[in-house]
């Protein structure tokens, strides 16, 4: 059975063998995904990642850039710390602004949000982990438009997430944008597979 923590080269289908069924892929993935995207507030929108989006997103890359088994370890490389090991979650989230000139504005305004990202579950908070693999803040305060964050459980905090309809809640805590939205539970129960 295939270790659902850590892709592999095994995993990876060759180039023409994915082509061949690429369009089924992604609608299986993109129907997988709609309970794994979580808005909060206006502009910022979680995508909770997972060992299937992964696997979608090295395909993908692969397959867009025709890099061969050559780009594998690298494409692994960058993809498998964004796969929930167990005992968190993983989420990619992404400051969504159309208009470029506010999109600058509101990001040279975010400095560190990444560091302000919880979970509240059974009445405890769950603080998010920015991924370390680079700064995503400047030096000037200014935030990237995408954000990578672990959320750490403890046994507890699974046993009571798993519990059907708890209310879990999302947030982001920044003093320029604080918000937070409750999950529903169809992506409660998506998300609570990702701890095993």
């Amino acid at each position: 059975m295939t270790d659902r923590h850590q892709l592999t080269a095994a995993d990876i289908l060759p180039w023409a063998e994915y082509a061949k069924d690429r369009a089924e892929h992604r609608k299986r993935i993109t129907a997988l995904k709609r309970h794994r995207r979580v808005e909060v507030g206006p502009y910022v929108t979680f995508y909770f990642e997972n060992f299937d989006t992964m696997w979608l997103q090295v395909q993908e890359m692969l397959h867009i850039e025709k890099g061969g088994e050559a780009q594998i370890t690298d494409e692994l490389a960058a993809y498998n710390p964004l796969i929930p090991k167990g005992d968190e979650l993983v989420a990619t989230f992404m400051i969504e602004i159309d208009d470029a000139l506010r999109r600058a504005r509101v990001l040279s305004q975010l400095g560190g949000v990444e560091e302000t990202a919880s979970i509240e579950v059974g009445g405890e908070r769950v603080a998010g982990k920015a991924e370390q693999d680079q700064d995503r803040t400047t030096a000037e305060g200014k935030a990237s438009s995408v954000q990578f964050v672990h959320f750490p459980f403890t046994k507890a905090q699974i046993a009571a997430f798993r519990e059907p309809n708890t209310r879990v809640i999302l947030g982001l805590s920044h003093p320029n944008y604080s918000h937070m939205a409750v999950l529903s539970e169809a992506t409660r129960a998506s998300l609570a597979e990702d701890f095993a």
